[in-house]
């Protein structure tokens, strides 16, 4: 009778053992992700799976959570649609907006994590302006894809469910704003969008990607370049507009005129897309020293899409007043100088900026 006793005991024991196993792991903690919908080609709809038509923003946030096998088991995932709008329409608002959103939901201890779904064509200038102002360690993750959810082999599903992956990683603290596209992980500062339709279009050719998610296995190679987010001196709590800048486009035989014409409609800054090391023609350089001399900022950047302008370089810059971009392209430095230009600065302090950023 002890024995039968003692072996029903052991049974229960060993039941209750392998019972509190089970519970446990069901009440394993997942992390809490958000992910914010701003439209874009991820959740766009077209009529055909081949052909290259499409409407942006037609299918809203949980729908597209939803339509991701197994994505709920990287994270708990709520999603809210900030915006809707092809990339191509991004603009100051949305940005303010997001920005705002973003440090409300990352100042709570339950939120671990931020996704946003974006379009390509405009996402490396969204990722840097959050990368200035977001005032969190946290991840904050963008992504999208180069096909509509219609579309013969659409990667957006596989993008969103590594995009989840790396914003739930513990690796990822500290890492600033990242893109994750294409299995790769890009961050804000280096990213840039290289080719017009291609799964492989966003690449970090100076400096490399930072790291790779495979089907949501994360690994990171070195930390991203630059002051940002919480290093980051820039904020724009309160902002409801940012200072109008403007970009220049460099080529054989440019018009002179055109910095004139974008000081007399209001812009407080002017980016040059120069030629080779941010060149530009002698009327234009001296259209750029006369707004330079009239306390218009002029940062000097080139429309090579690889490689850095150098200071002093083509261009005597302090001489003329003009700021070097340094690794920046054209459209992340107008991102940088409208932030900048919210408050009064000296060539020497906004100069370091575009060195430090």
């Amino acid at each position: 009778m002890k024995q039968i006793a003692f072996s029903i005991k052991s049974t229960l024991v060993a039941l209750l053992l392998i019972m509190s196993i089970i519970a446990n792991g069901q009440d394993k903690k997942l992390p809490n992700i958000m992910v914010l919908a701003t439209g874009g080609t991820i959740a766009g709809a077209g009529a055909s799976s081949t052909g290259s038509a499409y409407t942006s923003g037609q299918v809203k946030i949980e729908a597209m959570i939803d339509a991701v096998p197994n994505i709920r088991t990287l994270a708990n995932l709520k999603g809210e649609q900030t915006a809707n709008v092809g990339s191509q329409d991004m603009n100051v608002a949305v940005w303010l907006t997001l920005a705002k959103r973003i440090n409300e939901l990352l100042a709570d201890k339950n939120v671990d994590g931020i996704v946003i779904t974006h379009g390509t064509d405009t996402q490396e200038e969204t990722a840097f302006f959050l990368n200035l102002v977001v005032k969190s360690d946290k991840p904050v993750v963008l992504t999208g894809s180069m096909r509509p959810s219609t579309a013969l082999s659409a990667e957006g599903p596989l993008n969103l469910y590594n995009a989840v992956a790396v914003a739930a990683s513990p690796k990822a603290k500290g890492y600033g704003v990242m893109v994750v596209m294409n299995d790769e992980i890009h961050s804000a500062h280096n990213v840039k969008k290289m080719m017009t339709t291609p799964v492989q279009t966003f690449q970090s050719p100076e400096e490399g990607m930072i790291g790779s998610v495979s089907f949501g296995d994360v690994s990171f190679f070195h930390k991203p370049h630059g002051l940002n987010t919480i290093t980051s001196e820039f904020t724009v709590e309160g902002a409801k507009e940012l200072p109008r800048v403007d970009i220049v486009y460099g080529c054989a035989d440019m018009s002179s005129d055109l910095i004139d014409i974008m000081v007399k409609a209001g812009a407080k800054g002017i980016v040059i897309a120069g030629v080779g090391d941010g060149n530009m023609n002698a009327g234009t350089l001296a259209a750029a020293k006369k707004a330079a001399k009239a306390g218009i900022w002029v940062v000097r950047c080139s429309r090579v899409p690889i490689g850095t302008v150098l200071v002093n370089g083509e261009v005597n810059d302090k001489e003329f007043g003009t700021i070097c971009g340094g690794e920046l392209n054209p459209q992340k430095s107008r991102v940088l100088l409208m932030v900048a230009l919210q408050k009064k600065r000296s060539w020497d302090d906004m100069q370091k900026l575009f060195l430090e950023y």
